[in-house]
């Protein structure tokens, strides 16, 4: 039974899966933490997130965050100018 338990767990549970997206900035509210690109997807980033200084419209920028599989995203860790990366 308890190896049934087991088995019936860890089949529910979704990986968590590090990722990056790359966009261009359409839009940055600092004050409620959203980012929008231009393909107008918008990013719900949290209080620990690492963000450029100065994100304005128009900046190039790679996305670090991880998914939740299914469920969409579980957190964005940073957000980098592709220009810093070398891109």
């Amino acid at each position: 039974m308890r190896i049934l338990i087991a088995a019936a767990l860890l089949a529910a549970a979704t990986p968590a899966l590090a990722d990056t997206a790359n966009g261009t900035v359409f839009a940055y509210d600092a004050k409620a933490n959203i980012l929008v690109l231009d393909d107008k997807t918008i990013w719900q980033l949290g209080d620990n997130t690492v963000v450029p200084d100065m994100l304005t419209p128009g900046d190039k920028i790679i996305i670090d965050f991880t998914s939740a599989g299914d469920d969409g995203i579980a957190s964005v860790e940073a957000i980098s100018s592709q220009t810093e990366e070398g891109a």
